[in-house]
């Protein structure tokens, strides 16, 4: 749920970007994200000295998991955000303004719905998973194998339409939409089983680990991105991802089933 409404959130994002470039510029723009967050740099300042501080120093080597189970739900997560962004933040935005020939506030009212819309699936998504005799909803490793599976084949798809010379408006922007309803799946599927494979004792290290694995593989996206938008395309891009989610799928083949004690739920 808190995943889920962070990133409706971040969705509003794009509609107040789009609107600064339209209406201001790209300079001005840049002046008004630059006073809001000299604004939050100083409201952080008044905050209590001792919020946010640790009772014991970590050794570097802490950070990186124990836990089989985590270490191979890490790789899979660096995969599966790493082809989101592969093609989401530098390739869709600028094959819709360049190509398809889009304004400002067409691409990010586009992009708003698609992150809003994710944010929305990600919150959904426990009612919509299948629940135990108990009206709890248990996934398995299985579960995330068939999420991760699906996802491979949309990006690929999308590609092939683009290639074949179809109407590539309706393949990028529905395909990515059905593409996103998959990964909003997938996200929450991981987000569970992060916690159903950790101790109690050591699930702010391994969830530290866990998106630490996460925030690689949006680096990896975003600069992969630029890159082979440069070189290949949308249509690169896409391979890429479709790559990108195989290798999470196959990875995802190594996690055990979690403990059926675990009183983790969706």
């Amino acid at each position: 749920v808190l995943t889920g409404s962070k990133n409706a959130l971040k969705g509003v994002g794009f509609f107040v970007g789009a609107a600064l470039l339209e209406w201001v510029g790209f300079r001005p723009a840049l002046l008004i994200q630059a006073a809001v967050l000299g604004v939050i740099l100083l409201s952080g300042m008044l905050l209590p000295a001792e919020m946010g501080k640790i009772g014991k120093k970590v050794a570097f080597k802490q950070l990186f998991s124990k836990s089989k189970e985590i270490n191979v739900l890490s790789a899979a997560r660096f995969f599966l955000f790493g082809s989101r962004d592969v093609w989401f933040v530098v390739a869709l935005p600028v094959f819709l303004y360049e190509v398809l020939g889009w304004q400002f506030m067409q691409v990010g009212t586009y992009m708003a719905i698609w992150v809003i819309g994710y944010g929305i699936v990600q919150f959904l998504a426990p009612q919509l998973l299948r629940k135990d005799s108990t009206g709890k909803v248990v996934p398995k490793a299985k579960t995330i194998l068939f999420w991760t599976s699906m996802l491979t084949a949309i990006p690929a798809l999308i590609a092939l339409v683009l290639m074949s010379g179809l109407r590539g408006d309706i393949a990028v922007t529905g395909g990515l939409i059905v593409f996103g309803v998959v990964f909003a799946f997938n996200s929450a599927v991981h987000s569970y089983l992060v916690l159903a494979y950790t101790e109690d004792k050591d699930v702010s290290l391994n969830v530290g680990f866990y998106y630490m694995a996460n925030s690689g593989g949006r680096l990896l996206g975003t600069i992969t991105s630029g890159l082979f938008y440069q070189w290949f395309g949308l249509v690169g891009c896409l391979w890429v991802s479709s790559l990108f989610v195989l290798a999470a799928a196959l990875i995802t083949t190594q996690l055990p089933d979690p403990k059926a004690s675990s009183t983790v739920g969706v």
